[in-house]
């Protein structure tokens, strides 16, 4: 049997679980005879073009275990612009290093870079598969994507925590920004702190609705007057109706866009329209690289997916990406799908209508059941004497 290679590369902003669906890769692979290395694109598509392959089947299984827990990415990403010549090159190069499968690892952007790989790559009778990963859970078709279970747990607990300081001394509002720059997933999934309906957070705000700012005001100064503290939660990408950002950007590149402080900006406004003492939490990046709030359901379903990615590719299929089709939210049960690439290639899926409550500031309770499997098991055993 002629034995082949295989490569996995990085693609976007990495996640606390991408090392995961790296670790369900390499002890899949390990299982098919017909795989003779398994190679890490250093740094993604720039480490395709630049050849730097670090040989992984090489690493000792204690290492590969400690991908399990160990967030970002273990052999790099990249958000390298791409041209035409680009992918050509990167389809020789795979090829001249006898690598037959590929597996493309990122989100939307980056099953985009995915498709097109493929497209190139099988000319040459290569596989190209691939795995989903965001934190901001906007890949199209897949039911949600791992990154995200854990980028909402470290958001929900974050908030649970803030809300302990806010109970004890209320006498602020304070905001908290997540991720998300056209969709609100994470924002949402701060709903997960409550306990009670009246705790918070009070309100949240994301990217799918139109920004208000005098309704914001109005929305907070009747929580202020309600419960003395306050705890908003807001996405970075707010918009206003005509869908200008609330706040200039501050760097684009591409797809890659900074908005600046989003929650700065309204603690401000609360502070100079409202008169009450403010404060703002954006926890950034941390949000998405914590290890301590990874989720053990996003660890398993992202081994699930390399897993499935390896077993793919190997079969012979190609152009396609894993996802997750949901048969049941109570018990919580999914089951691994194939989508064809160009179904996901910089298709963003934003937070349905159903999801959001009426009045623009909350979310749902069928968002809640959607999304509390989804984060595992959250601390929330502090204690209050105050009623």
């Amino acid at each position: 049997m002629k034995k082949h290679n295989l490569l996995i590369v990085h693609g976007g902003a990495p996640t606390a679980v991408i090392n995961a669906s790296l670790y369900g890769v390499l002890k899949e692979a390990a299982l098919h005879p017909q795989i003779d290395k398994v190679y890490g694109a250093i740094d993604g598509t720039d480490g395709i073009l630049q050849k730097r392959f670090v040989c992984l089947s090489d690493k000792t299984e204690a290492e590969i275990d400690r991908l399990l827990y160990t967030p970002a990415s273990a052999i790099g990403s990249s958000r390298l612009p791409l041209t035409d010549e680009d992918y050509v090159n990167m389809a020789r190069i795979i090829r001249e290093a006898d690598i037959k499968y590929v597996l493309f690892n990122g989100g939307n952007g980056s099953m985009d870079t995915c498709g097109k790989l493929q497209a190139q790559c099988g000319k040459f009778g290569i596989g190209v598969v691939g795995i989903p990963k965001t934190v901001d859970n906007d890949i199209s078709i897949t039911d949600h994507a791992p990154g995200f279970g854990s980028a909402a747990r470290f958001a929900a607990e974050s908030v649970y925590a803030i809300a302990q300081d806010v109970r004890a001394l209320p006498i602020h509002v304070c905001i908290v920004e997540t991720m998300g720059r056209n969709a609100g997933w994470i924002t949402a999934s701060t709903a997960l702190a409550r306990s009670k309906p009246e705790d918070a957070p009070h309100l949240i705000y994301l990217s799918e609705v139109a920004f208000d700012e005098e309704k914001f005001l109005r929305d907070v100064k009747a929580c202020y007057e309600r419960n003395s503290g306050v705890v908003v939660a807001v996405s970075e990408g707010l918009r206003r109706a005509d869908g200008t950002s609330i706040v200039a950007p501050i760097y684009k590149s591409g797809r890659a866009v900074y908005f600046g402080d989003v929650s700065a900006y309204l603690a401000q406004l609360v502070i100079q329209k409202l008169g009450i003492k403010a404060r703002s939490e954006k926890p950034g990046i941390l949000g998405r690289s914590s290890a301590v709030t990874q989720s053990e359901v996003d660890r398993d379903e992202a081994i699930a997916a390399g897993r499935e990615a390896a077993r793919a590719v190997i079969g012979g299929e190609t152009g396609i990406m894993i996802g997750f089709e949901r048969l049941s939210s109570d018990p919580y049960r999914i089951r691994l799908i194939h989508i064809p690439i160009e179904q996901v290639m910089l298709h963003e899926r934003t937070m349905p209508s159903s999801f959001i409550a009426p009045d623009g500031n909350d979310v749902t309770d069928r968002f809640i059941e959607w999304c509390k499997p989804l984060v595992g098991t959250m601390k929330k055993d502090f204690i209050t004497f105050k009623e």
